[in-house]
């Protein structure tokens, strides 16, 4: 079942798309390239050799593309596919799973690169490409581009899977550029269809049944202006969906269910985004009239709820953490599974790594146990806090290494999943037949013991509440004891939050493995910790939402982490501006600051973003308080920023125009435009070296001139 989008958030967070144009795909030979999966496990799985002393990884270890990443199952279980780095290029590699000591057919291409691949038959391949891209308008629009193709497990046959009509103007180009269509439903139960949204035109929003033999497409539902996303059954009838709307309220979202005597669209809840309030409909059971419901309303944190459809009545809530939003039920959607079809496995909920799983099924609960000891995977005593009430409680949770299921067959006899950890960059795992192999580890050359210790903390703010926060200490011995070198680093956003997995920015993996403590502040404002922290941030931004942050940095040097007078703050996106910020608010924390792809003007961020007035209504109004650039030429600690000139989310000149005006400031101001970066992930392994490249020198030496 494929769940409707969430109530939009706000913001500067954003991911590649898949947009057109051509790949030029071709096959790899094989010859010298093969490989033999199993025996490199067996080779990983001493490597790398633990010397005596932790050796911090290099920079271009940091930058490089994980080894093998993307894994996906097929839904038979007889195949497996990922994506291999060589350098700057990344190939397809299909093995057969009874097989792995054979080598996989490889599959590359050659204009545009692959960052994504994944099964959504059992001989059909999903995959995804992007390439820069310069339209030409009344001035050199830079972005990005992508395309969503699919192949057979060969390479052999590439189509899309709903083909755009030929562009006929510049404003079409441009719009078929960053829109492309998107999988809604892979129809796990239907051996050669899928559910199709188109995403671009006049009929954006209609949804397509795919034949993936020949790729002819049936519009099954004609959109109407305001849907938000569909939900699907387990056959892929389109049974529920999400609209945005305004009223005499506000802006609200309506949760609708399609009436299948009239066969009309029929709204059964309305949430106000003022309040933050979110009621939607997550998924649908195997008994036609039951579905189950997110809610917030009337609480905290979300709840997840059966809910009666022709009754139009809430029934026992299914599952509520006293501490963290619930968000997803994890069902068994193929119909060969017998018994198990439809049954509840697990449920989900925004915990420490922001997707934890409650398993509830009692086969997945003794998988869990022996997944667990073989991975050897286990609790550690982790102290919670409600922001909203201040109750706490020590629970049992694995704060340090955890796996995810990945992919499974419908008996549960195949699992691929990969194990991650803020320590542990992500490592890949095949269980079959009631055997655990290693595949892969994405960065074998990475000594784990250089990226320190993260644990979720809380802290008090000035005003009482209670801030939660990741903290990573380095390492002790290739440190020494602290206080460290500190950096406070918020997230963008800043409607977002951080997890405690593996950081594949790198950024923190940098600042641990060179010595520093490294604090992440899930400051007001922050989403996904509920209702009365993410609300407390409205209007606040540079004051309240600043304050969280410099109380973090407080906090730091009471526990005697951080070395007073060698305080950073580093930031991206919302981050950046929050570095903006801390340069120019009087009597602050920071001897340097670090903005990248900053925003520096709310004013004019906010009037280029939110023309949409269900926009305007929904977070608009949350943006207010201090404009750093009304103050840049008063900036009180050096300042280094950074921005890619493809950045189409916050653009360049939000920082031109803080640079500009710092320098009459008296402070030393380093600025690094980065050419065909943008704001996500970077288009070379040189783009990506040379970000971390400017980020650990500034700290290592600049910083006012002699570093952090």
């Amino acid at each position: 079942m494929k769940k409707a989008a969430a109530l939009p958030s706000g913001g500067f967070l954003s991911t590649p798309q898949t947009m057109a144009f051509e790949p030029q795909v071709r096959i790899v030979q094989m010859g010298k390239t093969r490989i033999h999966l199993l025996a490199m496990a067996a080779l990983l799985s001493s490597s790398p050799v633990i010397a005596s002393q932790p050796t911090r990884p290099s920079i271009e270890q940091l930058a490089a593309f994980p080894q093998y990443s993307s894994f996906s199952l097929s839904p038979d279980g007889k195949h497996i596919a990922a994506l291999r780095a060589n350098g700057e290029e990344r190939v397809i590699a299909v093995w057969q799973t009874d097989a792995m000591n054979q080598a996989p057919t490889l599959i590359g291409a050659e204009r545009m690169k692959i960052s994504g691949v994944s099964f959504v038959k059992n001989d059909r391949l999903a995959v995804s490409f992007w390439q820069p891209y310069d339209l030409r308008t009344d001035r050199i629009y830079k972005t990005f581009i992508n395309k969503l193709m699919i192949t057979d497990l060969e390479g052999k046959s590439w189509n899309e899977p709903l083909p755009q009509p030929r562009a006929t103007s510049r404003d079409q180009e441009l719009l078929q550029s960053r829109s492309s269509p998107s999988v809604l439903d892979r129809l796990p139960n239907d051996p050669n269809h899928i559910l199709v949204v188109n995403n671009v035109g006049a009929n954006a929003g209609d949804v397509y049944r795919v034949d993936l033999r020949s790729f002819k497409a049936e519009r099954i539902q004609m959109s109407e202006e305001r849907v938000a996303g569909y939900i699907t059954d387990f056959d892929g009838n389109l049974r529920a969906r999400l609209k945005q709307d305004l009223d005499g309220g506000g802006a609200y979202v309506s949760a609708e269910f399609k009436n299948p005597q009239t066969n009309k669209w029929e709204e059964h809840f309305r949430s106000y985004v003022k309040n933050r309030d979110q009621t939607q409909i997550i998924a649908l059971s195997t008994d036609p009239n039951i579905a189950f419901i997110q809610s917030n309303e009337g609480q905290d944190k979300s709840a997840i709820y059966e809910y009666d459809i022709a009754a139009r009545a809430k029934k026992e809530i299914l599952f509520q953490h006293n501490f963290f939003n619930a968000n997803r039920v994890i069902v068994n959607p193929y119909r060969s599974a017998g018994e198990d079809f439809g049954k509840i496995l697990g449920l989900g909920y925004e915990g420490p790594r922001e997707d934890d799983i409650e398993w509830t099924d009692p086969k997945m609960r003794a998988l869990d146990a022996g997944l667990r000891q073989a991975l050897h995977i286990s609790n550690d005593k982790v102290k919670l806090t409600d922001p909203a009430t201040g109750q706490t409680s020590t629970v049992e949770y694995p704060e340090q290494r955890q796996y995810t299921v990945t992919g499974y067959t419908p008996d549960m006899s195949t699992v691929l999943l990969t194990v991650d950890g803020s320590a542990t960059p992500p490592e890949h795992y095949l269980f079959r037949n009631g055997s655990l192999s290693l595949l892969a580890k994405s960065y074998p050359e990475i000594d784990p013991r250089t990226l320190g210790n993260t644990r979720l903390i809380y802290y008090k703010a000035r005003d009482g509440l209670d801030i939660p926060a990741f903290l990573t200490t380095p390492n002790t011995e290739m440190c020494g004891a602290g206080p460290w070198n500190t950096v406070v680093h918020p997230h963008g956003g800043p409607w977002a939050r951080d997890g405690i997995g593996f950081d594949g920015s790198m950024w923190v993996p940098l600042m641990a493995s060179r010595c520093m403590a490294v604090l992440r502040p899930q400051f007001r404002g922050s989403e996904g910790w509920g209702r009365r922290l993410w609300m407390a941030g409205d209007a606040q931004w540079g004051q309240r939402m600043q304050d969280d942050k410099d109380d973090g940095a407080k906090w730091l040097i009471e526990q005697n982490i951080a070395k007073p007078g060698h305080i950073a703050m580093f930031g991206f996106s919302y981050g950046g501006y929050s570095a903006f910020a801390a340069a120019v608010r009087p009597e602050g924390m920071y001897k340097c600051a670090i903005a990248g792809a900053g925003v520096s003007d709310i004013k004019k961020i906010w009037s280029r973003f939110y023309t949409n007035p269900f926009f305007r209504q929904a977070q608009a109004p949350t943006v207010d308080g201090l404009n750093p650039l009304d103050h840049a030429d008063k900036i009180k600690i050096p300042l280094m920023i950074y921005h890619g000139d493809r950045d189409q989310t916050v653009p360049i000149e939000q920082s031109e125009w803080f640079v500009s005006k710092a320098k009459g400031s008296g402070q030393p101001v380093e600025y690094h435009p980065i050419a065909d970066y943008a704001h996500g992930p970077a288009w070379t392994r040189e783009i990506m070296a040379n970000q971390l490249r400017i980020i650990d020198t500034y700290l290592a030496s600049g910083c006012g001139g002699t570093g952090l």
